[in-house]
C-alpha cells in the first residue's frame, strides 16, 4: 500500500487489502472510499469484505466503482459528495490511486488552478494529463 497526500485531509492509495486497513486506522485515517469496482481486472479484496474490516476497526467505509477509462460527470458529483459526507481525514483507493486522484481532481475544477491540480497530483506520484482538458 502506497498513501499519496493530495490535500489536507485527502490522500488516494493503491488497492488495500484486508491487513492494510489496521495501518490506514493506525495513520489517523477516518474513513475509506472504494473506487475499484468488484469485477475489475487481477483478483483482490471484495468492496464488502473491506467494509466490514473497516467498520469493525472503527473506520466509515464508502464504494463508488468508477470506470477509469471513462469518468463521468456522475461520477464526478457523487465522489465529491461522499468526500464531503464522511469524517476526515479521507482514503480513497483504487487499482493504483490514479483514479481516485482524476476524481478529486475533476471536483476542484473550477476551484483550483489547472496547472497546480496537474502539479500537486505529478508531486505525488501520479499522473493526470490525460484529462487536463476536462479541468478548466
Amino acid at each position: 500500500m502506497i498513501i499519496r497526500q493530495l490535500a489536507p485531509g485527502l490522500s488516494v492509495a493503491d488497492q488495500l487489502t484486508m491487513d492494510d486497513l489496521e495501518a490506514v486506522k493506525e495513520a489517523g485515517f477516518k474513513a475509506v472510499i472504494c473506487n475499484r469496482p468488484d469485477e475489475e481486472g487481477e483478483p483482490h479484496a471484495e468492496a464488502d469484505s473491506i467494509a466490514q474490516k473497516a467498520n469493525a476497526l472503527g473506520l466509515e467505509f464508502r464504494y463508488l466503482p468508477v470506470n477509469g477509462a471513462n469518468i463521468t460527470d456522475t461520477d464526478v458529483a457523487q465522489h465529491a459528495a461522499l468526500l464531503s459526507e464522511v469524517p476526515g481525514p479521507v482514503l480513497t483507493y483504487c487499482r493504483s490511486g490514479a483514479r481516485c486522484a482524476k476524481l478529486w481532481a475533476l471536483s476542484e475544477a473550477g476551484k483550483q488552478d489547472v496547472n497546480t491540480l496537474i502539479e500537486t497530483v505529478d508531486k505525488a506520484g501520479l499522473s493526470i494529463v490525460d484529462i487536463a482538458h476536462r479541468l478548466s
